[in-house]
């Protein structure tokens, strides 16, 4: 970072002044010393004015800033003095010329922001260029997240949400949907058509055969084992699991074939009891929260909810840490769509600056008093050194051409006066 400049200028202008200051008074005792006669008393007139307007000059200067010469004069020190009237006129100054609200409305108005944020937008590399930038800035923004706490808070929203949530009454308008234009007799086909393969498959056949073996050699151990003549039981079961798969197959292509089987109306008949208690039965509604509670405090739901900002964190800075980001490509397209959308829609760009324009008068309403008082009391609050130093170096150096102004236009006027006073007849 490169040093202020401002002071060494500043001295350079003040030591000019000075050497001035210090020519005039040498070339005033020189007159003298030469008898003041001839050039010398122009050179003398010159001279004696051109020190005193340098001096009143300095003596101005000076008096803004400080005491000259330490001396408590009246009327010196002004803006340290003053430094709470400038603090409360800047203010008042900000207020009127900046926070107005008509004024800043009606140079809004001419500003025209929607056309001219859409005539930027227009333009490829703006959209590219501020979509780049937006990433970068969300980069920074899940950097400076604090992860735990944005944890916590997701876990207690979706936690909070989930406890809050009418499972029972979720479950009857999900029902409500599979039941619309008879949706809950085809999910009801499908199940039998599934059961029906399952029952046709050999595996299956087999194990009921098992089944009913080890049932028949646990219930009937010595009718099985000392009966000679009793058809073996392997085979009784294999015939009677081979009759009751006909069988119920059979059963099942009869209800697949038949609209208005019995077995379907009383399905229908239960599935629409079961909505009604769902919507209706508080002891059905308790029963279904009660389920829901012990989900949500399952340990694997709660490590779950838990990992989510995990989940979410990584992914998003994944995407935005690659050139290719897809959320900066979708941004930028956005982007140049809207800047394309304000471009040839009137109504878009009306309905904007009109959004613009109310929240601004709100703004500038707003901030009026606060920002008058926050200017007028930070002047107020400024170290009075610091603040005289500030200004000085902001304006000082120009000051200082007062001072060379004083002494040209002093001495100027100290020759007219000569030459008043020694060439016009009295």
């Amino acid at each position: 970072m490169t040093d202020d400049p401002r002071p060494a200028q500043l001295r350079r202008m003040k030591a000019i002044a000075l050497g001035m200051l210090l020519a005039m008074v040498a070339g005033f005792v020189l007159a003298h010393a030469m008898g003041n006669a001839g050039i010398w008393a122009w050179v003398s007139a010159f001279c004696e004015a051109a020190t005193v307007g340098a001096l009143a000059d300095w003596f101005a200067v000076v008096a803004l800033f400080r005491h000259p010469l330490g001396l408590p004069f009246p009327h010196t020190a002004i803006i340290p003095r003053g430094k709470a009237r400038i603090g409360d006129s800047l203010a008042v100054f900000v207020r009127d010329h900046f926070l107005e609200p008509q004024a800043l409305l009606a140079k809004l108005e001419v500003f025209d922001p929607a056309a001219r944020l859409g005539q930027w937008l227009a333009r490829p590399e703006q959209a590219a260029r501020l979509a780049q930038a937006a990433r970068g800035w969300m980069v920074q923004a899940l950097d400076m997240l604090d992860e735990r706490a944005v944890r916590e808070g997701i876990q207690r929203f979706v936690v909070g949400r989930l406890r809050a949530w009418d499972a029972a009454a979720t479950a009857g308008e999900v029902l409500d949907l599979l039941t619309a234009d008879g949706r809950h007799q085809e999910l009801l086909d499908e199940a039998l058509r599934r059961l029906a393969r399952w029952l046709d498959d050999d595996a299956v056949k087999r194990r009921a055969s098992a089944l009913l073996v080890k049932h028949a050699r646990r219930e009937w151990p010595r009718l099985v084992g000392t009966v000679d003549w009793v058809k073996p039981v392997e085979g009784i079961a294999d015939s009677l699991a081979e009759r009751i798969a006909h069988a119920l197959l059979a059963e099942l292509n009869e209800i697949l074939s038949q609209p208005e089987h019995p077995l379907r109306r009383d399905y229908e008949r239960w599935l629409q009891d079961y909505m009604a208690r769902l919507r209706s039965d508080p002891a059905l509604a308790t029963q279904v929260d009660r389920i829901k509670q012990q989900l949500i405090d399952h340990p694997s739901v709660q490590a779950y909810v838990q990992g989510l900002w995990d989940q979410i964190h990584a992914a998003l800075r994944r995407d935005l840490e690659r050139g290719d980001s897809a959320i900066a490509r979708h941004l930028e397209q956005t982007l140049a769509g809207l800047g394309q959308a304000l471009g040839r829609d009137p109504e878009l760009r009306t309905a904007i600056n009109q959004h613009v324009l109310a929240g601004a008068e709100k703004l500038a309403g707003r901030l009026r008093g606060g920002v008058t008082e926050h200017i007028a009391q930070t002047v107020k609050g400024w170290d009075e050194r610091h603040l005289v130093r500030q200004l000085e170096l902001s304006v000082g150096r120009d000051l200082q051409y007062i001072r060379f102004n004083g002494t040209l236009v002093g001495g100027l006027i100290g020759v007219l006066l000569h030459a008043a006073i020694t060439l016009l007849p009295w």
